[in-house]
């Protein structure tokens, strides 16, 4: 099964380009924390933005790079089920553990159970690489049925779902639907307490990207039983959460790594940086937190 938590990398950027040398540097930290894997090419990673020899690239400095025993997953959908085999196939030849595929969402009043029974079928039929759904109704527009969720789980090629809504009443309604070894993950950190109560095996988080203690702790201590504790940490862990994801997106989490020392950088166009004002409020985010510890550290973003 596929467990822990893990998050949806950045693609660092320079100048528009990619910048594998601040990529290696970044998971040279990272690999010092409790997570147990890496996600590239995810909403996080501007995945859309790259292209193909970009991607197949990320997947290859990235496996170069992390830690002994921590899986590799890779974001390989598209709407095309040609393109999305040949991705999966191709980052599976680069060693990607597993791919994650979002689920298609360009003809949003046809994607029924029916059709994504029929995309998913078609994709684990050809690829050589385990599929993760990838269920994201915030940026595809479309939310895939815990009926043909429960239907693909009998594929054995198709090991597990990355659930990133905040209704944790559809986490646990998956969790019920699919068998014992399908992985069931939470898709955003600000769910991660209930997701676990309800049985999620863990959580591809964009939070993790700058608390990845916080994140491994929150879990290792659900685990422990210590369950006050856990729900103190996640109440304390939403704010940030929402800072970096729903008010300020990729650009903003790509300044908290900033703010935290990692290497963030600047988003691809035409995503924007950050203003002053907004940096000020996610600094005091931060703050307040207790994710940033030196105020003084800002003199120099």
């Amino acid at each position: 099964m596929i467990k822990g938590i893990m998050p949806p990398i950045t693609t660092p950027f320079k100048d528009g380009e990619v910048a594998y040398d601040k990529l290696a540097q970044n998971i040279v930290r990272w690999n010092k924390t409790g997570l147990s894997g890496f996600v590239v090419m995810g909403s996080n990673g501007e995945a859309v933005f790259l292209t193909r020899e970009e991607k197949l690239r990320l997947v290859e400095e990235t496996k170069k790079n992390i830690g002994s025993g921590k899986k590799l997953i890779a974001g390989t959908g598209s709407d095309s089920i040609k393109e999305t085999i040949s991705l999966s196939n191709d980052v599976f030849e680069r060693g990607a553990d597993y791919a994650l595929v979002m689920t298609p969402s360009f003809y949003k009043g046809s994607m029924n159970s029916g059709a994504f029974i029929r995309y998913f079928t078609a994709v684990a039929d050809g690829t050589r690489v385990p599929i993760i759904i990838y269920n994201v109704p915030k940026f595809t527009g479309v939310d895939i049925q815990v009926d043909a969720i429960a239907r693909l789980t009998e594929h054995r090629n198709i090991v597990g779902i990355k659930n990133s809504c905040e209704n944790s009443a559809q986490t646990a309604e998956i969790i019920a639907s699919v068998p014992k070894d399908f992985s069931v993950l939470v898709g955003t950190a600000s769910v991660l307490y209930p997701g676990l109560a309800a049985g999620a095996t863990g959580g591809i988080l964009a939070l993790a990207n700058i608390a990845a203690d916080e994140c491994v702790h929150l879990q290792r201590l659900f685990h422990e039983g210590r369950h006050e504790e856990a729900s103190k940490l996640q109440k304390k862990l939403i704010p940030v959460n929402k800072a970096v994801t729903s008010r300020y997106g990729v650009p903003g989490l790509k300044a908290a790594m900033d703010m935290v020392g990692y290497f963030g950088g600047e988003p691809r166009c035409p995503l924007t940086e950050l203003t002053t004002a907004e940096r000020d409020d996610l600094a005091s985010v931060l703050k307040s937190a207790g994710l940033l510890r030196d105020w003084q550290s800002l003199g120099k973003l």
